[in-house]
């Protein structure tokens, strides 16, 4: 009682007083507001949206003081178009009110592009502009040309692309591409695929001059999920030599360590058989220079006195 009489008689100490009550006053209420506004350390599971058309999807995230975006559609008529198919946090991660979820939909129809005019380009650069524009190359055809690796026409079905055409068709399709061989073309290393995604096999194959051949899927691979997948097996195998334009068939799986045990397996295989091509190589050349060797002696005079 005696220190309060004190201070409250000492107008310096009792400003001083009063000043740091006001401080703590101060600092609590916006701790307060802070933690009412921000909502500190209060953290909600985010919903499933998987499955559930777009504009319920906006309702729900709504009620749960979330922000929804769209970052991209996909054509897939099995779930009818403004269906959500994705979503990034997943369902059931805890995130504070007013956190952005993001979200990839169905499309109503799919998107129709341009198709690149590609005659006359190499095929690695036609290979370029034709998956730039969202397409695919549905075939490598080739005929007999000096032109060797050029593409001497494009084809949509048994119609040929011209220059500015103005052709569309939907992300995806693919076109026909005519290619030049020369008649002694050496066979190509076949790549290797596994560990890849199918769009990266694709790609691949089709720069080093070989078509898609069937395409295997696990069980519970869709078109939705697949983009995830990868290939673990293909045949004729890596390592291997073919001709330009053989098909290499592909398995693909969701199982990363199925597509582990697949890479393994495939390198060790290419090991082996370019060990066995070195093997023949080196067979036929000593062959060769035998014969070589038979028929210089058969050919050179008999000298006899």
């Amino acid at each position: 009682m005696r220190l309060l009489q004190k201070i409250s008689r000492n107008i310096i100490a009792r400003n001083l007083v009063l000043a740091f009550c006001a401080v703590m006053v101060f600092a609590g209420l916006s701790a307060l507001a802070l933690n009412l506004f921000t909502r500190h350390s209060q953290r909600e599971p985010v919903p499933d949206f998987i499955g559930i058309n777009i504009a319920e999807v906006e309702q729900m995230a709504g009620r749960e003081g979330l922000r929804l975006e769209v970052i991209d559609s996909i054509y897939a008529p099995m779930y009818g178009g403004g269906a959500v198919i994705e979503q990034l946090p997943a369902s059931g991660t805890e995130v504070k009110k007013g956190r952005r979820i993001f979200v990839t939909i169905t499309s109503h129809q799919q998107k129709m592009v341009p198709v690149p005019f590609v005659t006359g380009f190499s095929l690695r650069q036609a290979k370029n502009m034709i998956e730039m524009a969202g397409l695919e190359i549905g075939e490598l055809r080739y005929v007999s040309n000096i032109a060797t690796g050029n593409v001497l026409a494009e084809l949509i079905g048994r119609d040929t692309v011209r220059r500015n055409s103005g052709r569309q068709l939907e992300v995806g399709s693919g076109v026909t591409l005519v290619v030049g061989k020369a008649e002694d073309a050496a066979w190509v290393d076949i790549p290797k695929v596994v560990g890849l995604t199918l769009g990266e096999a694709k790609s691949r194959l089709w720069e080093r001059g070989f078509n898609v051949g069937e395409v295997r899927r696990d069980e519970g691979i869709n078109l939705i999920n697949q983009k995830d997948a990868g290939v673990y097996r293909q045949s004729p195998a890596y390592g291997r030599t073919a001709a330009l334009g053989t098909r290499i068939s592909i398995s693909l799986t969701l199982d990363e360590d199925k597509v582990t045990q697949g890479s393994t397996a495939v390198d060790r295989e290419a090991r082996q058989a370019i060990h066995e091509r070195e093997a023949q190589r080196a067979l036929e050349a000593a062959m060769d220079a035998g014969a070589a060797a038979m028929e210089e002696a058969s050919s050179t005079p008999d000298i006899t006195e």
